[in-house]
């Protein structure tokens, strides 16, 4: 007792100018230290090995291909944008991406999901080949399947959908990307698999890439984002949960709020059923942490993002002229890789639309509600700290 009070009175007779450079310099010293530990838990993604930059998929004979290289618009994008006349500049029109070879890509990561994968992608592919037509070994769109499509397909409702307007593009068909992300069960096999039971005029419009190590589901998206072909690209979960014939509900309204530039990102959405049995009937721990979640969003993210009800569906579309605002940048690997790239898009002023989608429950989740929830408002702290303090920077 006697210490402190001699603390206090050594304080009191210290001149005042002492005390505000003790005050500063412990404020300085705070801000330069918190800087320092962000650095370094911050997180920076691996770059990919060689062997991650490959495909492989069915011939046109039924066999297994060698690995391919696959293409990869960032890497022709990352060289335009360090090219000195442009070094710096992302902000204007000289962001340009390679063109587009199909109408739609579908990125699927995938962690040791041999038991739901191939339910997922007969959906998908189903889809695909009925609204895109299906696209050649040769890199050619194989008859006018999509212009007879074009205006006959309806929606669940009765309405013919509106976004076949594509047929009157150059480019139409489609690919698949299912990127397995360090599977140790039969995931590449039950993906070559199914693409071998489509028959040699669909079975090369799928690409089966595998990363040596598991990444995480945001770094397994990433990565097929970085090689698609399409003119949209479209990322699903492999548990096919999302209704998929809802694309079409996410092209339709990209299209709609879509910039001169023709960037636009569509928000797959579930907050329309909050109030449904779907939601209802999960645990009181999981719906807390849901909320929770939310309220965290409003908080630390910027207003356009915050503003977007669901951030967390698994299903996402990309017009081609957007990827190169957002991916190139991306570090978040984990659950949290949604906000960052919706944030990612609001600094770059791309209009976002959020689309109500159908949606189920399926068994099966490899997420932990209680561990992940507290990891995502981790990560969502240390995202939004990184950026805010130019530890994170697009150049």
């Amino acid at each position: 007792m006697d210490y402190l009070q001699h603390v206090l009175t050594s304080f009191r007779r210290a001149p005042l100018p002492l005390i505000l450079l003790l005050g500063v310099t412990t404020i300085l010293g705070t801000i330069i230290l918190f800087y320092l530990v962000l650095f370094v838990i911050a997180p920076i993604p691996r770059d990919p090995i060689p062997s991650e930059k490959t495909f492989r998929t069915i011939e046109t004979s039924g066999k297994i291909s060698d690995s391919k290289l696959l293409p990869c618009w960032q890497d022709v994008h990352v060289a335009q944008r360090d090219d000195p006349p442009t070094k710096g500049d992302v902000s204007g029109a000289r962001i340009e991406v390679e063109e587009a070879e199909v109408f739609m890509s579908l990125v699927v990561p995938a962690f040791n999901e041999e038991n739901r994968l191939e339910i997922m992608l007969t959906e998908a592919v189903d889809y695909l080949q009925q609204t895109y037509g299906d696209y050649g070994s040769e890199g050619r769109v194989k008859g006018n399947f999509m212009r007879t499509m074009a205006g006959k397909r309806e929606k669940p409702n009765g309405n013919t959908t509106s976004l076949e307007q594509a047929a009157t593009q150059n480019t139409s068909g489609w690919e698949v990307l299912i990127v397995s992300d360090g599977s140790t069960d039969k995931t590449i096999d039950t993906a070559l698999r199914f693409a071998r039971k489509l028959g040699s005029n669909l079975s090369p419009s799928i690409r089966v890439i595998s990363l040596k190590e598991n990444r995480g589901k945001g770094g397994a998206v990433i990565h097929g984002m970085r090689h698609v072909r399409g003119k949209y690209a479209v990322f699903a979960d492999a548990d096919g949960a999302s209704k998929f014939e809802d694309l079409g509900k996410l092209v339709t309204a990209s299209r709609k709020i879509e910039d001169e530039a023709g960037r636009g990102v569509a928000v797959g959405s579930r907050a329309h059923l909050v109030g449904s049995d779907a939601v209802v009937r999960r645990s009181f721990l999981r719906n807390l942490l849901m909320h929770s979640f939310h309220f965290l969003l409003r908080l630390l993210t910027p207003p356009a993002t915050a503003a977007i009800q669901d951030t967390q569906c698994g299903f996402k579309l990309f017009s081609r002229p957007s990827l190169p605002y957002i991916i190139p940048y991306m570090h978040s690997e984990g659950w949290i890789f949604d906000v960052e790239m919706l944030m990612l898009a609001e600094s770059a002023r791309i209009p976002v639309v959020e689309v109500p989608i159908g949606w189920k429950e399926v068994k099966g989740s490899k997420l932990n509600v209680l561990w992940d929830s507290l990891g995502m408002a981790w990560g969502l702290a240390v995202l939004r700290a990184a950026w805010g303090l130019g530890v994170y920077r697009r150049q």
